[in-house]
């Protein structure tokens, strides 16, 4: 255990001696490792046949795209006469 403090600390050290960018970049890439933790995770689950949802599915792609249509569901015109 002191020596996951020991590690632990000499990252914080490291990273406080870091310009606010370089720390940023930093940020990214546990992010980016977490991320690809649980796409690991996933595709394992689908080798072993587990069967997962369609959101664990396309986690990786949620909120990859910027604007577009909204709900068309909010839009009153657009659900005029539907279902009649």
């Amino acid at each position: 255990m002191t020596q996951a403090i020991d590690k632990e600390q000499m990252i914080i050290d490291e990273f406080k001696k870091l310009s606010p960018e370089k720390q940023q970049e930093v940020l990214n890439f546990i992010e980016f490792l977490h991320f690809k933790a649980q796409k690991q995770e996933t595709f394992e689950d689908r080798e072993k046949g587990k069967q997962v949802s369609f959101l664990e599915a396309a986690k990786e792609y949620i909120g990859c795209v910027d604007g577009g249509t909204g709900d068309l569901a909010t839009n009153k015109k657009h659900l005029e006469g539907y279902g009649k």
